[in-house]
């Protein structure tokens, strides 16, 4: 039997190795990278299943207590991409229908009337299935939204990896390279942060998830080889640049790409590109994650071709929710 309760902080150790060694968890399930976010921000509520016999953890799933149209709901994490049901590799469809009613019967005693879970895309899995989605729909959940994020299948380019893209992300990488333009890693946030600020305040109206100091302190408390960060100089200064989280051994994510819009004739974000690609691959990634190219399921068609133009391809990041208290 498997039996639910909240994470405390005796928990820790065995809640990051266990992450680490699962199938499907990543940087965002990790309890470092809960403790960046201010207290009170989220009324977290972090829970672990274990088998009731040994106290062995079978599962872990990272959240918070929301409050949706007045109502109390358990969402994984409002505070990070997602969340869901972290898991190793042994566990078997039934384990998986058995941690679910666990954690709807946990979150349903702390007053929650709903869930929202929104997990890892399957490329984040080491060994992929869809028995999260089957035991979440068969209790009557429904998908609120399934955006696409770009995803390049690094075990699929050459050494030669421009030979993956299409002609017009290949012509400019090189007319970056003509005008003297040079990428490389840069460990100062300050040197991008005015780039990315400008360039999400211009197209969006909005202002970057983290702060230049939430992004040093996240660092900190991981590591630093989990938050890198690459950037495009010109005799300009940064034009470009992308901040790269490790999210697990098989998958990199760009959390932020951005150039300066002055300088887009140059093509800088297009060498920032090609060279994280390199990287990438060349660190061992299997897949690099470019990000969503649609928001609430409307599609940017013009950021779409951009990306598959360097070989990427949609995957769905999903986001089911259900009422649990019927």
């Amino acid at each position: 039997m498997i039996r639910a309760r909240k994470l405390v902080s005796d928990d820790r150790g065995r809640w990051a190795e266990f992450v680490r060694l699962s199938s499907n968890g990543t940087l965002f399930h990790l309890p470092e990278f809960f403790d960046y976010h201010p207290p009170g921000r989220f009324d977290n509520h972090h829970v672990v299943l274990e088998d009731d016999e040994n106290g062995s953890i079978v599962a872990i799933a990272t959240g918070a207590f929301s409050e949706i149209e007045g109502e109390r709901w358990f969402r994984s994490h409002p505070g990070a991409s997602w969340g869901g049901l972290v898991m190793n590799d042994s566990a078997g469809l039934e384990t998986v229908e058995e941690c679910v009613e666990a954690l709807i019967g946990h979150v349903r005693s702390m007053g929650a009337v709903g869930m929202e879970m929104t997990p890892p895309p399957m490329v984040y899995h080491r060994r992929p299935s869809n028995y999260l989605d089957f035991a979440l729909v068969r209790r009557g959940f429904t998908y609120r939204k399934r955006e696409l994020t770009a995803v390049i299948d690094l075990g699929r380019m050459g050494d030669e990896i421009e030979l993956a893209f299409r002609d017009s992300a290949r012509r400019g990488a090189a007319r970056a390279v003509r005008m003297g333009i040079e990428v490389a890693e840069e460990p100062d946030f300050g040197a991008f942060y005015p780039v990315l600020e400008t360039n999400l305040q211009e197209r969006h109206g909005v202002r970057p998830t983290h702060t230049i100091e939430e992004l040093e302190k996240l660092r900190g408390l991981l590591g630093g080889g989990m938050i890198r960060q690459f950037v495009a100089r010109g005799e300009q200064g940064v034009l470009a640049g992308m901040i790269m989280f490790r999210c697990n051994p098989r998958v990199t994510l760009a959390f932020y790409i951005s150039h300066d819009a002055r300088y887009q004739a140059l093509r800088p974000v297009n060498l920032v590109y090609q060279e994280v690609i390199r990287w990438a691959r060349d660190s061992g990634y299997r897949y690099l994650d470019l990000g969503t190219f649609t928001l609430d399921m409307q599609v940017n068609h013009g950021l779409c071709r951009f990306k598959e133009s360097f070989s990427a391809r949609g995957h769905f990041r999903e986001t089911f929710r259900g009422r649990i208290d019927g």
